[in-house]
Protein backbone atom coordinates (compact mmCIF):
# COMPACT_ATOMS: atom_id res chain seq x y z
CA UNK A 1 0.00 0.00 0.00
CA UNK A 2 2.98 1.88 0.98
CA UNK A 3 4.36 2.04 -2.71
CA UNK A 4 1.41 1.65 -5.03
CA UNK A 5 -1.32 4.00 -2.86
CA UNK A 6 -3.87 1.11 -3.26
CA UNK A 7 -6.84 1.35 -0.88
CA UNK A 8 -7.02 -1.65 1.51
CA UNK A 9 -10.24 -3.30 -0.10
CA UNK A 10 -8.11 -2.87 -3.41
CA UNK A 11 -4.89 -4.55 -1.80
CA UNK A 12 -7.45 -7.69 -0.42
CA UNK A 13 -8.72 -8.02 -3.59
CA UNK A 14 -5.57 -8.92 -5.11
CA UNK A 15 -5.39 -11.68 -7.09
CA UNK A 16 -1.81 -13.40 -7.98
CA UNK A 17 -2.63 -13.40 -11.58
CA UNK A 18 -2.77 -9.32 -10.90
CA UNK A 19 0.88 -9.77 -9.96
CA UNK A 20 3.22 -9.62 -13.32
CA UNK A 21 7.01 -10.86 -11.58
CA UNK A 22 8.51 -10.25 -14.57
CA UNK A 23 7.70 -6.64 -15.16
CA UNK A 24 6.94 -5.71 -12.00
CA UNK A 25 3.58 -4.39 -12.57
CA UNK A 26 0.51 -4.89 -10.15
CA UNK A 27 -2.53 -5.04 -11.94
CA UNK A 28 -6.02 -3.23 -9.73
CA UNK A 29 -8.48 -4.66 -11.38
CA UNK A 30 -11.23 -4.39 -8.66
CA UNK A 31 -10.65 -0.68 -8.01
CA UNK A 32 -13.06 0.53 -5.28
CA UNK A 33 -14.95 3.57 -4.88
CA UNK A 34 -15.36 3.98 -8.44
CA UNK A 35 -11.65 4.79 -9.18
CA UNK A 36 -10.06 3.95 -12.17
CA UNK A 37 -8.23 0.21 -12.51
CA UNK A 38 -4.63 1.05 -12.93
CA UNK A 39 -1.26 -0.74 -13.13
CA UNK A 40 1.29 0.26 -10.53
CA UNK A 41 5.26 -0.49 -11.16
CA UNK A 42 6.85 -1.94 -8.01
CA UNK A 43 10.35 -2.31 -6.44
CA UNK A 44 12.34 -5.65 -6.72
CA UNK A 45 12.33 -6.12 -3.37
CA UNK A 46 8.75 -6.16 -2.95
CA UNK A 47 8.52 -8.60 -5.79
CA UNK A 48 10.39 -10.63 -3.68
CA UNK A 49 8.47 -10.04 -0.64
CA UNK A 50 5.97 -11.12 -2.85
CA UNK A 51 7.08 -14.25 -4.50
CA UNK A 52 7.67 -15.89 -0.64
CA UNK A 53 4.02 -16.05 0.11
CA UNK A 54 2.56 -19.13 0.23
CA UNK A 55 -0.09 -19.50 -2.81
CA UNK A 56 -2.56 -21.35 -0.88
CA UNK A 57 -5.58 -19.45 -1.82
CA UNK A 58 -6.97 -17.29 -5.07
CA UNK A 59 -6.34 -14.13 -3.36
CA UNK A 60 -2.85 -12.85 -1.88
CA UNK A 61 -3.83 -11.23 1.38
CA UNK A 62 -6.42 -12.02 4.08
CA UNK A 63 -9.44 -9.93 4.33
CA UNK A 64 -9.82 -6.40 4.80
CA UNK A 65 -11.02 -6.84 8.61
CA UNK A 66 -8.24 -9.49 9.39
CA UNK A 67 -5.51 -7.27 7.83
CA UNK A 68 -6.79 -3.93 10.06
CA UNK A 69 -7.20 -6.18 13.46
CA UNK A 70 -4.02 -7.24 12.97
CA UNK A 71 -2.92 -3.73 11.72
CA UNK A 72 -4.52 -2.18 14.71
CA UNK A 73 -3.56 -4.79 17.78
CA UNK A 74 0.62 -3.42 16.52
CA UNK A 75 -0.05 -0.32 15.87
CA UNK A 76 -1.44 0.63 19.60
CA UNK A 77 1.00 -2.11 21.27
CA UNK A 78 3.85 0.24 19.48
CA UNK A 79 2.38 3.42 20.43
CA UNK A 80 2.20 2.07 24.05
CA UNK A 81 5.92 0.67 23.68
CA UNK A 82 7.02 4.01 22.45
CA UNK A 83 4.70 6.50 24.94
CA UNK A 84 3.50 7.89 21.61
CA UNK A 85 -0.29 7.97 21.37
CA UNK A 86 -0.07 9.98 17.93
CA UNK A 87 1.35 6.59 16.38
CA UNK A 88 -2.89 5.51 16.97
CA UNK A 89 -3.60 8.25 14.27
CA UNK A 90 -1.97 6.29 11.93
CA UNK A 91 -4.51 3.92 9.70
CA UNK A 92 -4.22 2.00 6.14
CA UNK A 93 -5.38 4.92 4.66
CA UNK A 94 -2.86 7.07 5.81
CA UNK A 95 -0.23 5.07 3.43
CA UNK A 96 -2.37 6.19 0.36
CA UNK A 97 -2.39 9.91 1.78
CA UNK A 98 1.57 9.94 2.20
CA UNK A 99 1.79 8.55 -1.34
CA UNK A 100 -0.43 10.78 -3.06
CA UNK A 101 1.29 13.60 -1.38
CA UNK A 102 5.14 12.25 -2.08
CA UNK A 103 4.13 11.90 -5.38
CA UNK A 104 3.11 15.31 -6.13
CA UNK A 105 5.75 16.42 -4.08
CA UNK A 106 8.44 14.71 -6.47
CA UNK A 107 6.33 15.79 -9.87
CA UNK A 108 4.17 18.89 -9.07
CA UNK A 109 1.72 17.31 -11.34
CA UNK A 110 -2.26 17.16 -10.02
CA UNK A 111 -2.84 14.88 -13.16
CA UNK A 112 -0.38 12.44 -13.04
CA UNK A 113 -1.18 12.16 -9.45
CA UNK A 114 -4.62 11.57 -10.12
CA UNK A 115 -4.11 8.68 -12.65
CA UNK A 116 -1.54 7.42 -10.21
CA UNK A 117 -4.48 6.85 -7.46
CA UNK A 118 -6.98 6.14 -9.74
CA UNK A 119 -9.29 9.06 -9.03
CA UNK A 120 -12.09 9.59 -11.72
CA UNK A 121 -12.44 13.38 -10.77
CA UNK A 122 -9.24 15.95 -10.11
CA UNK A 123 -11.16 17.39 -7.12
CA UNK A 124 -10.14 14.25 -4.98
CA UNK A 125 -6.69 14.67 -5.90
CA UNK A 126 -6.42 18.02 -5.25
CA UNK A 127 -6.22 17.28 -1.51
CA UNK A 128 -2.97 15.82 -2.02
CA UNK A 129 -1.71 18.95 -3.80
CA UNK A 130 -3.07 21.59 -0.72
CA UNK A 131 -1.15 19.12 1.73
CA UNK A 132 2.13 19.96 -0.29
CA UNK A 133 1.15 23.34 -0.57
CA UNK A 134 0.54 24.13 3.20
CA UNK A 135 3.79 22.08 4.10
CA UNK A 136 5.92 24.49 1.78
CA UNK A 137 3.99 27.49 2.32
CA UNK A 138 7.14 29.87 1.75
CA UNK A 139 9.92 27.59 1.47
CA UNK A 140 11.60 28.14 -1.80
CA UNK A 141 11.99 24.84 -3.88
CA UNK A 142 15.51 23.14 -3.44
CA UNK A 143 16.93 21.66 -6.98
CA UNK A 144 20.26 20.59 -7.94
CA UNK A 145 21.57 21.87 -11.14
CA UNK A 146 23.74 20.11 -13.81
CA UNK A 147 25.77 21.06 -16.80
CA UNK A 148 26.05 18.32 -19.76
CA UNK A 149 28.63 19.50 -23.08
CA UNK A 150 27.27 16.40 -24.98
CA UNK A 151 24.59 13.90 -25.99
CA UNK A 152 26.18 11.54 -23.40
CA UNK A 153 26.41 13.61 -20.81
CA UNK A 154 22.79 14.94 -21.31
CA UNK A 155 21.62 11.33 -21.68
CA UNK A 156 23.26 10.33 -18.20
CA UNK A 157 21.38 13.05 -16.61
CA UNK A 158 18.03 12.75 -18.25
CA UNK A 159 17.54 8.72 -17.31
CA UNK A 160 18.75 9.89 -13.62
CA UNK A 161 15.89 12.10 -13.18
CA UNK A 162 16.93 15.39 -14.39
CA UNK A 163 14.88 17.73 -16.48
CA UNK A 164 16.13 20.06 -19.36
CA UNK A 165 15.84 24.00 -18.71
CA UNK A 166 17.66 25.54 -21.59
CA UNK A 167 21.18 25.82 -23.21
CA UNK A 168 23.88 28.67 -21.58
CA UNK A 169 27.03 29.42 -23.27
CA UNK A 170 26.98 26.57 -26.22
CA UNK A 171 25.81 24.08 -22.63
CA UNK A 172 22.81 22.78 -21.26
CA UNK A 173 21.59 23.27 -18.24
CA UNK A 174 19.25 20.24 -16.48
CA UNK A 175 17.48 20.75 -12.90
CA UNK A 176 16.19 18.14 -10.60
CA UNK A 177 14.48 18.21 -7.10
CA UNK A 178 16.40 17.37 -4.12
Amino acid sequence: MKETGIRIGEACSLKWEDIDFERRIVSVNSPEKGSDGRLQRISDQLIIMLDRLPRTRETIFARKWTIQGVFNKYRKRVAHKLANPRLLKIHLHTFRHWYGTNEYLKTRDIYYVKRRLGHKRIANTERYMHIVESLLLGKPEDFVSKVAGNIEEACRLVETGFEYVCDFNGVKLFKKRK
